[in-house]
């Protein structure tokens, strides 16, 4: 029974996946719309995952823009399908682009599987240290942006076993043994900034998302991508979205 079931997981999920990629053949572009917010609030830069467009996270984003957030995509990174370094550079321009051209100041990246991946890897690139050793903090690599941390969503951080078995080059990327991965797993000073968010049972990632030193939210849902739209699963992002937005 447990099979069968599991099964049906697999089976809805990839039905909602195709059905938010049909959608995003016709909304390429983030609406202008969710760039109009607080800007006492810190900005909320979407990072999707492989093969994704920004509006797999539209759920998220049309409750955190409700709430009075700015939203962003980063339209640089296409569908996703460039490797992590990379797409980390990617990101880390737009970021600038948003200080020098939008003015935000501050921001909380909020990201879907390989988007954690990117964020993680941004957030070490940017990473300093304080001058009393206090420990590390977050910011862009243009001085005037500042993460305060991100939200991952079903993020593959110790990789897939799936992951070693696929034809897809990108796809094996999320290899538990991959050279990428093992650095990002090594690199632990900024996991405290990170509040990683995963199912019950998500079909894609068999050893969970549970990331040592960050804040880890179960959630009992079962799904890799349709907990993107569960109620549950977005009150836990706004919950953490708020928490990390009242960091000093």
């Amino acid at each position: 029974m447990k099979l069968l079931l599991r099964g049906w997981w697999w089976m809805v999920d990839y039905l909602y996946a195709g059905w938010w990629q049909l959608r995003s053949i016709f909304r390429r572009r983030c609406p202008d719309s969710y760039a109009v917010g607080e800007p006492s609030l810190p900005a909320i830069v979407l990072l999707p995952g492989v093969y994704e467009t920004w509006i797999f996270l539209e759920p998220a984003a049309q409750r955190l823009n409700a709430l009075g957030y700015r939203v962003f995509s980063v339209p640089g990174l296409g569908i996703n399908g460039r490797a992590i370094p990379e797409s980390a550079e990617i990101l880390a321009r737009t970021l600038a682009d948003l200080a020098s051209v939008q003015g935000v100041s501050r921001c909380i990246l909020l990201a879907h599987s390989k988007g954690g991946l990117i964020g993680k890897h941004a957030m070490l690139d940017a990473a300093l240290t304080h001058p009393d050793d206090a420990g590390p903090t977050v910011a862009a690599l243009a001085r005037p942006m500042e993460i305060l941390g991100m939200v991952a969503i079903g993020t593959p951080f110790s990789g897939s076993l799936y992951a070693r078995y696929m034809i897809s080059r990108t796809l094996r990327h999320f290899s538990p043994d991959d050279t990428v991965l093992l650095s990002l797993q090594a690199a632990t000073d900024v996991n405290a900034h990170v509040v990683s968010i995963y199912s019950e049972f998500d079909p894609h990632i068999p050893g969970g998302s549970a990331l040592p030193g960050a804040v880890n939210v179960e959630v009992p849902v079962s799904g890799h991508f349709r907990t993107l739209s569960d109620k549950t699963v977005l009150t836990a992002v706004e919950q953490a979205v708020v928490k990390l937005g009242k960091q000093p």
